[in-house]
C-alpha cells in the first residue's frame, strides 16, 4: 500500500543536503510522480526518497551524512592500502565518471581493483541511492560463487567475465576482509614475476656438499653466512639445510634475511651470480632427519638441489 496519497505534501532531500517541499501527483508501479512547489518541474521517485515532515527530512540528512562519512573512510583505507602495500597509483581514467578509481599493475598494466559509485538498484538492492563498490577478481569460479552468497557481495558489476566480484564499501564487509580481497585480486591478475615477489614465505630443502664448503664449521663460528642464491628465493623464506655424505641428514633451520647480493664466481663445479644472507634459527641432531628417515617417512628420495618439502616433514621440523 502506498504511504502517500494524491495531493499529499511531502519533502525530498536533494544532493544529500537540500530539503524541498513537493506535492504527490500520482502513484503507479511503485513510483511516485511528484511536483516541486517552488517551480513547475516534476520527477518520479521511489517511496524511500520521500519524508512526511521537514523534521523527518532533516533527520534523514543527518543519517545520510553519517553514512557518507563512513563510506569515505572505507574508501580512504582502501586507497591507503593499495598505495602503501603495492605502491599503486589511484587512477581516474574516465572524464565522464571522475569518481571511478582504478588500481593496476605497473608491469602488465592489468587492473586488480575498480572502485565505482552506482545506484543500489543496479545490484538488485532496494532504492536508487548511490553506493560505493570495489570490484576485485576472485582466484577461480568456485571462490567467486562462494563469495556472492555472502552479505555485501555481488557478481561483478560491468565486469561479469573472469570471476570478478563487486563488494559494498558501506561497512557491510569489514576492512580486514577487504584487504584480503585486494590481495587475492592482486595475485590473480599479477605476472609470474610479480606473484613471486609478493608470494607468502616458503620452506625449502637445500643440499650442502661438505666437499666444497664446511657448513658445520661455519655455523660453529657464526649464526649468519652467505649462500648461493638460486631462482625463487625471497627474504623471509625458511631453508632446511641438508648436509651431504658422510653426514647425510638435515642439520639446520635458517631464515633468509637478504637476497640479491652481487657476486660472480664460476668453476667446473659451480656458477654463482648472486648470494643471499641466511641466519641460523635451529639445530637438529644428526640422527633425527637422516636420509634413510627422509626416504622411509617423508618420501624424499633425493636432495640434489633446492626443493619444497611435504607438509608432514614441515610439521616435524617445526615440532
Amino acid at each position: 500500500m502506498a504511504k502517500f496519497n494524491q495531493g499529499d505534501t511531502a519533502f525530498i532531500i536533494e544532493n544529500n543536503r537540500f530539503i524541498r517541499e513537493v506535492k504527490i501527483f500520482k502513484y503507479s508501479g511503485g513510483m511516485y510522480t511528484i511536483k516541486f512547489l517552488d517551480h513547475d518541474g516534476g520527477i518520479k521517485v521511489r517511496e524511500n526518497r520521500l519524508f512526511a515532515t521537514k523534521e523527518d527530512a532533516e533527520r534523514g540528512i543527518k543519517k545520510q551524512l553519517t553514512i557518507s562519512k563512513k563510506i569515505m573512510s572505507i574508501k580512504k583505507i582502501v586507497y591507503d592500502y593499495v598505495q602503501k602495500k603495492y605502491y599503486s597509483k589511484i587512477e581516474h581514467p574516465w572524464f565522464k565518471f571522475p569518481s571511478y578509481a582504478v588500481f593496476r599493475h605497473s608491469d602488465n598494466e592489468k587492473w586488480y581493483g575498480l572502485v565505482m559509485d552506482i545506484p543500489r538498484s543496479k545490484l538488485g538492492l532496494i532504492g536508487d541511492e548511490y553506493v560505493d563498490v570495489l570490484n576485485v577478481k576472485a582466484t577461480d569460479s568456485f571462490t567467486r560463487d562462494i563469495l556472492v552468497q555472502r552479505d555485501g557481495y555481488f557478481p561483478g558489476y560491468h565486469i561479469s567475465k573472469g570471476n570478478w566480484v563487486s563488494v559494498l564499501l558501506d561497512g557491510t564487509v569489514d576492512a580486514e576482509e577487504i584487504y584480503g580481497l585486494i590481495d587475492m585480486s592482486f595475485m590473480a591478475t599479477a605476472s609470474k614475476k610479480e606473484r613471486d615477489k609478493h608470494r607468502a614465505p616458503k620452506e625449502w630443502l637445500i643440499p650442502s656438499n661438505p666437499k666444497y664448503f664446511d657448513i658445520v664449521s661455519a655455523f660453529d663460528e657464526t649464526d649468519t653466512i652467505l649462500w648461493k642464491q638460486g631462482k625463487g628465493f625471497k627474504v623471509g623464506d625458511t631453508i632446511y639445510m641438508y648436509v651431504g655424505a658422510p653426514v647425510s641428514a638435515i642439520l639446520y633451520k635458517c631464515i633468509i634475511t637478504e637476497t640479491d647480493i652481487p657476486y660472480n664466481f664460476t668453476n667446473k663445479n659451480v656458477n654463482i651470480t648472486a648470494l643471499m644472507n641466511i641466519r641460523l634459527e635451529k639445530r637438529y641432531p644428526a640422527d633425527r632427519f637422516t636420509f634413510d628417515i627422509l626416504k622411509s617417512d617423508y618420501d624424499i628420495f633425493a636432495v640434489r638441489g633446492p626443493r619444497g618439502i611435504p607438509q608432514n616433514l614441515s610439521e616435524d621440523l617445526n615440532g
